[in-house]
């Protein structure tokens, strides 16, 4: 497999690009080597400018669960296309959107709309401190909600592939109201509690996908909720990721937990820059124009996006994927745990649904601190050979895989395949 082309456009790109990328993980930095550019994709696959052809487990992070140009989404967003690309003024496909979301969501009566997950998070811990007239928010290590200032610390995937601790360019006033918990102990979020008295909410991703697919274990988000209704604080859940992944909804709702708030994006848009956040009319009414917590947005609701979610969310009802991505999911779980078991390399696989991810440690992961006992040299090692054979992988240990509905028991036999080949040659190290 050549990528000349790609390394082509990688030097051209240095120029006037960050690092020739536009968001710092496809820079590839914690697997080497030079990124790949795409040209195309189609279903589950997708192409590089050099032709080569992958299985596709990225799925741009999330947003494509139909697979890529889905028919049903192509033909709505180019109908929407002809009616004009943006208003600056509400549309009828924003109340049905609404809609749709609302109603997958217990106790969500009143959805905002906005561009990105980030907007959409920051919102809502705006949202949570003008409810509570508190200031401080509690954040887990090893979530990543956005690279807005006051949560970019202890953040995961991104900070944790480059080796950061935090970033630059965040003052130190800016995290002040921003206490760490560990996931997976409550008592880290007791003890903010007893030191505290203006604790507005808890933020958290109901599922870890940012630190590789890491699942509350034995109740903890159940309990950290009936907790924060002990003290008048709030549950922030971060869905931006797990919406719509795993059921027709939220993953708060299978873990058993209804979250006070809910933020939104990836799937909702089926590709589309799209963010939201929704909560009870008696939170929700708060917002501008109904009260006095302001956000706005030029693009929010932006009626292509608006298509694109209206039809990639009508279509994953009509398919009810939900049980077809358990199956598979199950089969590619076992298929890494023996192959790795049958070339004596050390692994442990995490999934919720139709999000996964392998860790290289022989350690079970529940939080950040386990997550980054993986061994991050046999990933790089592992990600090029799956490369290689024809499957595209996040290039990070601590991001997640994910499946879409396009995915054939063909590809399963080649991403099996490719496994085996990588899985060998990460053995030989």
């Amino acid at each position: 497999m050549k990528f000349k082309n790609s390394n082509k456009l990688y030097k051209k790109g240095l120029k006037n690009l960050v690092g020739a990328v536009n968001s710092p993980v496809r820079a590839f930095s914690s697997v080497g080597g030079n990124p790949l550019f795409i040209k195309k994709a189609k279903g589950s696959k997708i192409y590089d400018v050099d032709g080569n052809e992958y299985i596709d487990l990225v799925v741009s992070y999330g947003p494509m669960i139909l697979g890529h140009r889905h028919k049903s989404v192509e033909k709505a967003a180019k109908k929407a296309l002809k009616n004009g690309y943006s208003f600056g003024a509400s549309t009828e496909a924003e109340i049905k959107l609404a809609k749709i979301v609302c109603d997958a969501f217990p106790e969500m009566d009143k959805v905002r709309f906005v561009n990105s997950g980030t907007e959409a998070v920051l919102s809502g811990i705006r949202l949570a401190r003008a409810f509570t007239g508190k200031d401080k928010i509690i954040k887990f290590s090893g979530c990543y909600h956005g690279h807005q200032d006051a949560l970019l610390v202890a953040a995961g995937s991104g900070l944790a592939t480059l080796s950061l601790p935090g970033s630059k360019g965040v003052p130190e006033g800016a995290v002040k109201n921003t206490l760490i918990a560990e996931y997976n102990n409550l008592e880290s979020v007791k003890k903010h509690f007893i030191e505290h008295d203006d604790i507005a909410g808890v933020i958290i991703e109901p599922i870890g996908g940012n630190m590789g697919v890491v699942i509350p274990q034995d109740n903890f988000l159940k309990e950290l909720k009936d907790y924060l209704e002990t003290k008048g604080a709030l549950l922030i859940a971060d869905e931006v990721m797990t919406g719509f992944r795993s059921k027709f909804g939220g993953a708060q709702e299978l873990l058993g937990v209804t979250a006070d708030i809910t933020c939104l994006g990836k799937v909702i848009g089926g590709g589309f820059p799209v963010g939201a956040y929704g909560a009870r009319n008696e939170i929700m009414e708060n917002v501008a124009p109904l009260g006095g917590m302001y956000q706005a947005g030029t693009l929010s609701g932006n009626p292509i996006a608006m298509a694109g979610g209206i039809s990639t969310l009508s279509e994953l009802k009509k398919q009810n994927p939900y049980n077809r991505f358990e199956e598979v999911g199950s089969i590619l779980e076992v298929i890494l745990l023996e192959t790795a078991k049958k070339y004596n390399v050390d692994l442990a696989v995490n999934r919720f649904g139709s999000m996964m991810n392998p860790f290289f440690t022989k350690s079970k992961v529940t939080n950040f601190e386990e997550a980054q006992t993986s061994d991050t040299e046999k990933f790089g090692i592992f990600f090029w050979e799956m490369i290689k054979n024809g499957v595209f992988l996040p290039p990070s240990q601590f991001e997640a895989w994910f499946l879409n509905s396009a995915i054939s028991d063909k590809d399963i036999k080649v991403i099996a395949k490719a496994i085996d080949k990588a899985m060998l040659t990460v053995s030989k190290m």
